[in-house]
């Protein structure tokens, strides 16, 4: 007898299948795009264009009656994919969530949840504003900077936010939120799985675009200079109170550690590298050795940033949307729900932009 679980992508791939046809796809490399290009596939793949594919997407989960797992996928800075892979719904975003507005009157600059960091950053300095410059060194989505709280050079996301749309995918409901909502804390937010940041709009301070410029160019130097390249997921602990993670790992003598494919960086021992061909499960392994060697050594616990995604012993991310729907019968859809189609709907240009939208590549 096939289980329930072995039946849900095949079931959740017809459902979606109906309502955003031949966007769906099976068995795609999902650890080949993290940054750390190892790992296994995902079950499912798709990319959301707009805020209909979102409610398209949710209705297909209602459908399924149960909760499925679910990860929202940006730039796969922040991810490590076991080898084994992620058997539920991979969701990337496109379309018009990749998308920038700066209103250099307005100090305000707003972009998609699928916007690089180092893009944003880039197109505010280049317009004389501040307060993104740190995010040229951070290589996620500006969704996953919602997520996490990024930061980096004595600033973070919550100093500058001032406005986001988030969709949830268990109600199949996009809401505006406030800077007053956000509830930021070190490296988490009250961003929480099942939610999509469509965009996120920044309140930033005027200057000199030389000026502006010149300090983004000189955080891409420093990074350059003090952080390693290659396969990573930049730091891997958070730092604890009063301290750093890079120096407790150097402190225990760790730097340079190797476990089969993975590697504590000798640049930087808050870094872990994968080989080419690498493993999952050796970086995974490793990290756990690290901690366990600290807390055994400082009797201090390291907290990963890293989120761990088809490991056996972490909870899958699950969105549970049929319990708010009704169960399969019904995509009951809110009175404001959009076409799935997508006529007549707005999307991210129509939601109070401050001027037009221009491409978030390159």
């Amino acid at each position: 007898m096939v289980s329930e679980a072995a039946r849900l992508p095949d079931e959740l791939a017809a459902a979606l299948d109906r309502l955003l046809p031949g966007r769906v796809r099976r068995q795609q490399p999902l650890g080949a795009r993290t940054t750390y290009r190892v790992g296994g596939r995902a079950a499912l793949w798709l990319e959301a264009q707009s805020e209909a594919d979102l409610f398209a997407v949710h209705r297909a989960l209602a459908d399924m009656g149960r909760p499925v797992p679910v990860v929202v996928l940006g730039k796969g800075s922040n991810l490590l994919v076991a080898d084994d892979g992620f058997p539920g719904l991979v969701l990337c975003l496109g379309g018009v969530f990749d998308e920038v507005s700066v209103d250099a009157d307005r100090q305000l600059a707003r972009a998609g949840g699928a916007v690089g960091l180092p893009v944003l950053a880039r197109r505010t300095a280049a317009q004389g504003l501040r307060g993104l410059d740190w995010a040229v060194g951070v290589p996620g989505p500006v969704g996953g900077a919602l997520r996490m709280n990024a930061g980096g050079h004595g600033a973070q996301t919550a100093d500058v936010l001032e406005r986001y749309r988030l969709f949830d995918l268990a109600v199949g409901a996009a809401q505006d939120h406030w800077a007053e909502d956000f509830q930021p804390g070190y490296r988490h937010s009250s961003v929480g799985d099942g939610k999509v940041v469509e965009w996120a709009e920044f309140a930033l301070q005027p200057g000199q675009r030389r000026d502006a410029e010149a300090l983004v160019s000189e955080i891409v130097r420093w990074r350059r200079l003090h952080q390693p390249g290659g396969s990573n997921a930049g730091s891997v602990f958070q730092n604890p109170a009063g301290r750093t993670a890079g120096e407790l790992i150097e402190r225990c003598g760790l730097k340079g550690r190797r476990l089969g494919s993975a590697e504590v960086s000798t640049k930087h021992a808050n870094f872990i590298q994968a080989d080419d061909g690498g493993s999952a499960d050796d970086v995974r392994a490793l990290m756990d050795l690290v901690r366990a060697e600290v807390a055994e050594r400082t009797g201090m616990a390291l907290v990963p940033e890293v989120h761990f995604v088809g490991f056996p012993d972490q909870e899958l991310p699950m969105v549970d949307a049929g319990a708010r729907a009704g169960g399969p019968a019904g995509s009951r859809r809110r009175a404001d729900a959009p076409d799935v189609a997508g006529a007549g709907h707005p999307g991210l240009e129509g939601a109070r932009s401050p001027s037009t939208f221009t491409r978030g590549r390159g």
